[in-house]
């Protein structure tokens, strides 16, 4: 009995650790599939979430899509808005004002290097009557070299351009005691001039300098001449400046005349032209330069009777040469003048030479001595001959306009003949030795 008893007790003993062995390895395996159920359900939460997300990125690019659709829908309309108003104003006839007003006629450009102030002056003498033709006469301030003064007196203008050349190369003059200004000067003007042309391809530039103030009929001037400059091959450039402009010689501020003689001061010239100069652009004394008749080639200049520029540079490079003489006394003009209505074309070399030819043949002749007297006594206009340069330096003298000759040539000179009022509305010309015959006129 207690052999059966004690079998019975280890055969429960073995089922017991059997049970045992039983759930442990059951807890296991739940324990671990809990495991796997989790990271399945954590894997489907996190793939619901990015595919949520994918649904809201998807919605938010249709969106845009939408936007974008319509945005071009509406660009769409306005071009169409665009080419039916320009094929309107093809119709209507205005296609080349519009092409016109699109296109500048001029860059305009300052030259400057040291002298703020005189800078500050010129920029607010332009931009006075400058608001109108804005989008037809850009402005550029061209500096050459680094003053500090001068570059935030040109960049305080929202408008115009600046320009800064920087030349560190040393000068080496041609001749002693010359001075480098001169060379540096001209060094500027080239770079500034191809900067505009070729750079930038304006069809012409207007040069003015840093210490000039400009006529309220400027730009219309300048506008006029431009047509002139396109048709007549014969006129080199076109300038504002008259060099016996001073208020005692002029009158008439409508008259226009050509002139052998390059004025300066003021002047635009077209691209055609400066391809023809830039290569061959000299060291020094530009201006003078482009007075040898080798360089403008029998080409010449218009001018105007009364001055569209006023020159107050007292100080400068030149040291204010004939300043008090010849460039304080000047007039500038303050007359409106309708330029778009007037007639320029007996300004053309073929009619010019007549209208000029028929004025100075109606002239009284004088001779002798004494003609400042005599030339007073004459209602009125008068010519005087002279023989050569020194007869024409001391019949000027007489009268007080300039005696500079350059390269044979006479300041302001048309055909040898120098044309002046004097104090009144009367025209004095001097006449050269062969001004008449190649005037064409006839002397018994």
């Amino acid at each position: 009995m207690w052999r059966w008893s004690g079998g019975l007790r280890f055969f429960f003993l073995l089922a017991a650790i059997a049970f045992i062995y039983t759930q442990v390895r059951l807890f296991k395996a739940q324990s671990e599939y809990a495991d796997k159920v989790a990271a399945a359900v954590e894997g489907e939460n996190h793939c619901t979430s990015q595919m949520r997300l994918l649904i809201d990125q998807i919605s938010m690019q249709e969106e845009k899509v939408v936007a974008l659709e319509e945005k071009a829908k509406r660009q769409e309309e306005e071009c169409e808005q665009l080419r039916t108003l320009v094929q309107n104003l093809e119709r209507k006839g205005v296609k080349g004002l519009f092409q016109q007003v699109q296109e500048p006629v001029a860059a305009v450009v300052i030259m400057a290097c040291n002298r703020a102030d005189y800078l500050e002056r010129t920029i607010k003498s332009i931009l006075k009557y400058h608001g109108s033709v804005a989008s037809k006469f850009p402005v550029f301030v061209s500096q050459d070299g680094s003053n500090s003064d001068v570059r935030a007196k040109a960049l305080s203008y929202s408008e115009l351009t600046y320009m800064q050349h920087l030349d560190y190369e040393p000068v080496h003059t041609e001749r002693p005691g010359e001075l480098i200004a001169y060379y540096k000067i001209a060094r500027h003007y080239k770079w500034a001039l191809d900067q505009l042309f070729f750079k930038h391809n304006f069809k012409r530039v207007i040069i003015l300098e840093d210490d000039m103030e400009i006529a309220p009929d400027f730009f219309y001037f300048f506008e006029a001449g431009a047509d002139l400059l396109d048709k007549d091959k014969s006129i080199m450039a076109i300038s504002s400046w008259n060099d016996n402009g001073q208020k005692q010689f002029v009158h008439d501020p409508y008259t226009l005349y050509r002139s052998d003689f390059f004025p300066g001061l003021g002047w635009m010239l077209s691209k055609p032209t400066w391809d023809e100069l830039s290569p061959k652009w000299p060291k020094a004394y530009w201006d003078d330069w482009l007075r040898l008749k080798e360089n403008h080639e029998g080409r010449q200049f218009i001018r105007p009777e009364v001055c569209r520029t006023y020159n107050f540079g007292e100080h400068g490079s030149s040291f204010g040469q004939f300043f008090h003489q010849y460039l304080k006394p000047i007039r500038l003009n303050n007359v409106p003048v309708d330029w778009k209505s007037m007639n320029l074309s007996y300004l053309r070399e073929d009619k010019f030479v007549k209208h000029f030819a028929a004025l100075v043949k109606a002239a009284k002749p004088l001779y002798g001595t004494d003609l400042v007297l005599k030339a007073n006594n004459v209602d009125g206009d008068v010519r005087i001959q002279y023989r050569d340069q020194l007869d024409f330096e001391d019949i000027a003298r007489q009268f007080g306009i300039f005696e500079e000759w350059k390269d044979g040539i006479p300041r302001t000179a048309y055909k040898g003949v120098v044309v002046f009022r004097y104090k009144t509305i009367r025209r004095i010309f001097l006449v050269g030795p062969d001004s008449l015959e190649q005037l064409g006129i006839q002397t018994t």
